[in-house]
């Protein structure tokens, strides 16, 4: 794949400030600088987060009417319940938010729908058997921003609603007791980024301020800090802090399913949890039983209180997880044969691609991979019956809602985000939908647009990559969107020796620069270098990554592109903007 190359922007004067105030590198004042992160006061917050750093939960429109109908309920003994959803965000979100109800006393319930079965969101069907068993005060979580017919059911059967969402609203709110989405227009509250968990972490800040409960509000970030990382919410703000602080708290005694699913991760018990880690090793894992089937394998473990039961959870979660790679592999491969046999697919700008037997809960992972292999935005479908159903993902300059909204009269339902979205449509629009969403992307990108940017930080020597250097790096933890992990350019680069290859698509190389060398890996590199030599000189773009070797800490970089030529290297003003949103699926 060939990236455009371009420089993060960060006034030098700033830059000096820093490094100045705070004796911080100047690389290292440069990344913040590039972050909006410009005064040594930001800098201090951004580094060392305090609880003391979240906003005041009653700031949130509506926070004072969910907390006070809330407390009634707790009051009166009325059965709560919980209406969740069954990906990462929504399991953790639910899970918090029991803890926090059963903490204070009430009598609380939940409700997750099946994927396959139910679909996204709130149902009707099951609103009313809850309310048959009793239930007088639905609490969403996650969901339920626009389900309009669904509390005024609720109502008539005599359930009132607090909706807890971050999804986009309409114009009209569902009329509910109280809606906590600081997306609402008229919600002065400052924090817009919140995922679901973040929504829900505000509301049990608020019950335990008012119950005088406060320092139990530690206790609920590790599932806030999941909850956010999986939906890919940007980690600056108070999502920073969630985050950064919830972190620290994954293997904490009472993490007991946290905990033993770490261990079955195989994450390093001797270092700390970090947002890859999160996203790449625990979130899947979580995610893994509501892709397949249901997630309460997901909600029983993080609600686990005996070692041996979340153990036991943790190897099932695993054993699922992996039955999901395969069947994403299996689906990958045929979509590239698929684009393969056939060119005029492949040259479309939305690459919309449908077959029979594809799995329903692995059709946005898969959209993700096609994304990431072919620099375009992706809807994947799977057909059963009359209907498809589809995940779609995105590129930056392509606001996948908006172009959904212009085909809106061919769908079931649909709903999602710029970058990710959900969508149910009958089997004979397929043809209709392809041309009309290509025809959108059409009005609205550039062949420059497709073609994807890699950030560069700054430029560093390989002299420059040493352990105090990388100790710098890991205080701008956790990385994610809004802060990415730091790539660095690094120019007059020669290979020493011949490449190593591993597991048949990976590199290894030795590195030297001047009297300087250094190990790198180049993930997936085989692929990535078919076609291009390796001359005497190499301008890399790259990362400083880290691995552990027999207890002891190892530190190398990892390649994410190279040049044998000198780069143009575009000022950031030129590149894309950043992906932000919410990585949910919504069908």
């Amino acid at each position: 794949m060939n990236y455009r190359w371009v420089l993060r922007a960060c006034a030098e004067e700033v830059a000096a400030r820093l490094s100045r105030e705070l004796g911080l590198p100047r690389a290292i004042a440069r990344l913040l600088g590039a972050r909006g992160v410009t005064t040594p006061k930001a800098a201090e917050h951004f580094l060392w987060p305090r609880l003391d750093d979240l906003h005041d939960p009653f700031r949130m429109a509506g926070m004072g009417e969910a907390v006070e109908r809330i407390r009634r309920a707790i009051a009166g003994g009325e059965p709560i319940v919980i209406y969740g959803d069954y990906d990462v965000d929504g399991v953790t979100s639910l899970v918090l938010l029991k803890k926090t109800l059963a903490h204070l006393g009430a009598r609380v319930f939940c409700y997750v729908p099946e994927r396959l079965r139910e679909g996204y969101g709130m149902h009707a069907e099951a609103i009313e058997a809850l309310a048959a068993q009793g239930g007088r005060l639905l609490i969403s979580v996650d969901c339920g921003i626009r389900a309009h017919e669904v509390v005024e059911r609720a109502k008539a059967l005599g359930m009132e609603t607090i909706v807890t969402d971050h999804h986009l609203p309409e114009a009209e709110l569902p009329r509910a007791v109280a809606v906590l989405n600081p997306r609402r227009p008229d919600c002065a509250y400052p924090e817009k980024n919140l995922a679901g968990a973040g929504v829900a972490l505000k509301l049990a800040q608020a019950l335990l301020a008012r119950s005088g409960q406060s320092t139990e509000l530690v206790r609920l970030l590790p599932l806030a800090a999941i909850g956010t990382i999986a939906d890919v919410a940007p980690l600056v703000g108070e999502n920073r802090v969630i985050v950064r602080l919830g972190l620290e708290q994954i293997r904490a005694p009472e993490q007991v399913g946290l905990r033993a699913l770490a261990e079955a991760a195989g994450l390093p018990s001797d270092r700390p949890v970090t947002s890859e880690d999160v996203a790449f090793r625990l979130a899947p894992r979580l995610n893994a039983a509501g892709r397949l089937g249901t997630a309460q394998p997901a909600i029983e473990l993080l609600l686990a209180e005996e070692a041996e039961t979340a153990r036991r959870l943790a190897a099932h979660l695993n054993e699922q997880n992996a039955r999901r790679q395969r069947e994403e592999q299996a689906v990958l491969a045929e979509i590239e044969a698929m684009l393969a046999e056939d060119p005029m697919l492949r040259a479309r700008k939305v690459l919309v691609l449908a077959r029979e037997g594809w799995h329903r809960g692995i059709l946005g992972l898969v959209a993700s991979k096609v994304v990431e292999r072919f620099a375009r935005p992706a809807i994947v479908l799977t057909l059963e019956g009359e209907w498809a159903h589809g995940s779609g993902r995105s590129i930056p300059a392509f606001h996948l809602l908006r172009g959904l909204e212009a085909c809106a009269d061919l769908f079931e339902r649909y709903g999602g985000h710029a970058q990710a979205a959900g969508l149910v449509l009958r089997r004979d629009r397929l043809e209709e939908f392809r041309e009309r969403l290509n025809a959108e992307a059409e009005r609205m990108l550039t062949p420059l647009d497709l073609i994807p940017t890699l950030a560069l930080d700054g430029t560093l020597a390989l002299s420059d990559v040493t352990f105090p250097f990388w100790q710098h790096l890991t205080r701008l933890e956790p990385f994610g969107v809004g802060n990415p992990y730091p790539t660095f350019l690094f120019a007059n680069v020669r290979v020493e020796g011949e490449p190593r290859i591993l597991k048949d698509r990976h590199l290894k190389l030795r590195l030297r620069q001047g009297d300087k060398s250094a190990e790198a890996v180049w993930w997936n590199g085989v692929g990535q270098l078919e076609g291009r030599a390796l001359g005497p000189r190499l301008w890399l773009a790259a990362s400083i990554g880290e691995s552990f070797y027999e207890g002891l800490l190892q530190i190398h970089l990892v390649i994410k592109d190279l040049s044998g030529d000198p780069p143009q290297v575009l000022p950031e003003a030129l590149s894309s903007p950043p992906a932000v949103g919410g990585g949910d699926e919504v069908a």
